[in-house]
């Protein structure tokens, strides 16, 4: 499950399954509505999100176009090991900020 909270201007977004293709529509649903309604700027926390597989990589890669294309930008926070891994291995993690925790992600929104 994906939940949704926001800090000021900062949608953060906590989960705690993997990102599959199993889950893609779930947090789909969760993160493309609040872009497209002038929400771009969204904080990932993967600290629970045990596994990225490629549908997951592809989705990830094309939220942060969405949110770029509406003047924003996804930042990934507290990736776990594994995540963090995925991420690097396959180069997608250059294509994001990453943070140690959610709030160090949320406060380089304003520096």
């Amino acid at each position: 499950m994906f939940e949704r909270s926001q800090q000021g201007v900062v949608d953060v977004v906590v989960g705690d399954t993997p990102i599959n293709v199993d889950s893609i529509s779930v947090l789909e649903k969760v993160l493309m509505s609040h872009i497209t309604q002038g929400h771009p700027r969204i904080v990932l926390d993967l600290g629970k999100v045990g596994l990225i597989d490629s549908a997951g990589l592809d989705f990830l890669l094309m939220v942060q176009e969405n949110c770029q294309r509406h003047g924003g930008e996804m930042k990934i926070a507290n990736a776990n090991p594994l995540c963090r891994e995925i991420l690097t291995v396959t180069g997608v993690s250059q294509q994001f900020e990453m943070h140690e925790n959610p709030m160090a992600a949320v406060g380089s929104f304003v520096e």
